[in-house]
């Protein structure tokens, strides 16, 4: 396939209608044809998540889909999940639970997390994580990502035992030493 495509996509729900490259990836049409750099570039192999972007509400990584292939469809950047200046949930506990650093991952995380929240209001501890396998962060170590996470599930905190890890051969809780 070659040459040029005619796609109609609602993006933050504003509808655009354009002539693009047939095999021209959505994240580059959303960076370079549209202006909305919050969606990420960053290992052009679908293993970091930082180009997730809602496609009908569903978490995806925008470096796997060919703008063609989002015709029709209503895709959600981070720039339009706030409404009428507040933020999101997510971007509000992430903001609370100072669960960025770099911000790079951020974008990314953000609308993974509200999709597997709109799926799973009460996910605990576990499933946050295994929801988030696919996407990574160089900076935080997790901890205040999944913190901020649970902040807002259904229940108002994550239920479980919190998950632990051995640096340097001490096991340790994200509360400190155990």
């Amino acid at each position: 396939m070659t040459g040029q495509v005619r796609v109609a996509v609602t993006v933050n729900g504003v509808r655009h209608v354009s002539d693009v490259p047939a095999r021209q990836l959505l994240v580059s049409y959303l960076r370079e044809d549209i202006g909305l750099t919050g969606t990420k570039i960053g290992c052009d192999t679908s293993s970091c998540g930082a180009c997730t972007v809602l496609l009908d509400g569903e978490s995806v990584k925008s470096c796997t889909i060919f703008t063609a292939q989002a015709d029709g469809e209503d895709i959600t950047t981070i720039e339009g999940l706030a409404s009428d200046g507040e933020l999101h949930p997510v971007q509000r506990a992430f903001n609370e639970q100072h669960a960025l650093q770099c911000g790079y991952c951020t974008p990314g995380m953000v609308l993974a997390l509200v999709s597997l929240l709109r799926e799973q209001p009460d996910a605990d501890e576990q499933e946050i994580r295994r929801g988030l396998e696919g996407n990574l962060c160089r900076c935080t170590g997790y901890t205040p990502i999944v913190r901020a996470a649970c902040s807002i599930t259904a229940t108002g905190g994550c239920t479980g035992p919190p998950e632990t890890t051995a640096v340097d051969g001490q096991v340790s809780s994200p509360d400190g030493p155990a």
